[in-house]
């Protein structure tokens, strides 16, 4: 395991590098590109950056390979799912991932991120590993979370990735805590507190952001706006679907969230405005391919026409490749190999995750209570006692 995790990482550095030095292209890998956003951000109550995003060749590939890499992991547990070797709730991200890879280019792990139950993506750009999630997603005590949490409950402390929360927009209040901590030790770093559109009329939520707004903390809340709450179109679901202009006395920010470079640009503005200002909300506007869940086909609400439509038009990744090809930066024939560099990481990441063993038992047990408080009960006790108290009660009842 530690090797696959060693070789994850250590593939995941060189692949530019290799590229570059096999097209004698190695000194140019960092000079900057200067490329604009495919749409202007609009701004509520503040100025928005500029659409010019500086970036480079190595970082472009990286960008292609992270989203690449992502996108294969979504698209084998949907396969694993149907195999049921996944079971419970299981949300994708295929379609978001140049929100959380565009946001990891313009931050630090000092920096933290809380958000909703489709979280694998997010885990992994914090610095997860492909068989920590599919063995959490799989119930394997390799997991990041030992297997206990599954599918909504990813979480990394130590890459400062708060989780994964089932409950509809609950992570807002704690994502502001996280940004309350910051200010209190003075770290000059800020939390991304992320949600959906079907949890931007939370009542937690606006409370939260009042909190923080007084306290001018450094919170980013970020709504990825994918304009379906489970199968509620947004227009159904909200009077004012600008989610930008929600937080009414406090800034907001429009991004196109298909656009890596624009969700770059806008979380590195957004996190410069919180340190100094306080919270900002960021409304990246993206889609997601599958259902909301897997439980949900994703095709009664919304047409075929519209998701191959968005896949055709804004998909994230072929915006990365055109412009990789465009830039002469790497072949077709290059890309592609990188793809299929990717679907063996993640068929190897899968098979050494079945290996991984199921948690035992007592691990129901632990992770309930802080360690060295509570009490551990053996379930037979439990059973023991529910038993006891409903034939004394049966007793009771017969005698009385």
């Amino acid at each position: 395991m530690a090797q696959l995790t060693h070789r994850a990482s250590a593939l995941h550095k060189s692949i530019p590098a290799v590229l570059f030095a096999a097209r004698g292209l190695a000194t140019a890998s960092t000079s900057p590109i200067t490329v604009e956003t495919s749409l202007p951000f609009t701004g509520h109550k503040i100025d928005p950056p500029s659409r010019s995003v500086e970036t480079s060749s190595q970082e472009l590939l990286t960008f292609f390979r992270d989203m690449a890499l992502m996108r294969r992991m979504e698209i084998a547990a949907d396969s694993l799912y149907k195999a049921k070797l996944i079971r419970g709730f299981c949300h994708l991200y295929d379609g978001q991932e140049a929100v959380c890879v565009g946001m990891e280019a313009a931050i630090n792990k000092k920096d933290c991120i809380i958000t909703a139950y489709r979280d694998h993506c997010i885990f992994l750009g914090r610095g997860g590993t492909l068989l920590e999630a599919f063995a959490e997603l799989m119930g394997r005590k390799s997991g990041c979370s030992k297997g206990k949490g599954g599918s909504m409950h990813f979480y990394k402390k130590e890459g400062g990735f708060y989780g994964g929360h089932g409950i509809v927009g609950a992570q807002v209040p704690l994502g502001c805590g996280l940004a309350f901590a910051q200010k209190y030790s003075k770290d000059e770093s800020v939390t991304f507190a992320m949600y959906g559109d079907g949890a931007a009329n939370q009542g937690q939520l606006f409370e939260a952001l009042n909190m923080a707004a007084l306290w001018d903390l450094p919170a980013i809340l970020v709504c990825e706006n994918n304009h379906y709450g489970m199968g509620t179109a947004e227009w159904r679901a909200a009077k004012s679907p600008a989610y930008y202009k929600r937080g009414d006395y406090v800034p907001g920010l429009k991004v196109d969230g298909m656009d890596v470079l624009a969700v770059k640009q806008a979380c590195k503005f957004a996190k410069e405005h919180a340190l100094k200002n306080g919270p900002i909300i960021l409304e990246m506007d993206t889609y997601r391919y599958h259902g909301h869940s897997m439980s949900d086909p994703g095709s009664t609400y919304r047409t075929r026409d519209e998701i191959s439509g968005v896949r055709q038009e804004r998909d994230p990744i072929e915006r990365v490749r055109k412009l990789i090809l465009t830039h002469d930066i790497a072949t077709e024939k290059e890309l592609k190999d990188t793809e299929k560099e990717v679907r063996k990481e993640v068929d190897e990441a899968i098979a050494q995750a079945k290996e991984s063993p199921m948690p035992d038992p007592s691990e129901l047990f632990t992770n309930v209570y802080v360690k060295g408080l509570g009490t551990e009960v053996k379930l037979f006790h439990y059973i023991h006692l529910f038993l006891s108290r409903l034939l004394t009660t049966i007793v009771l009842e017969f005698l009385l």
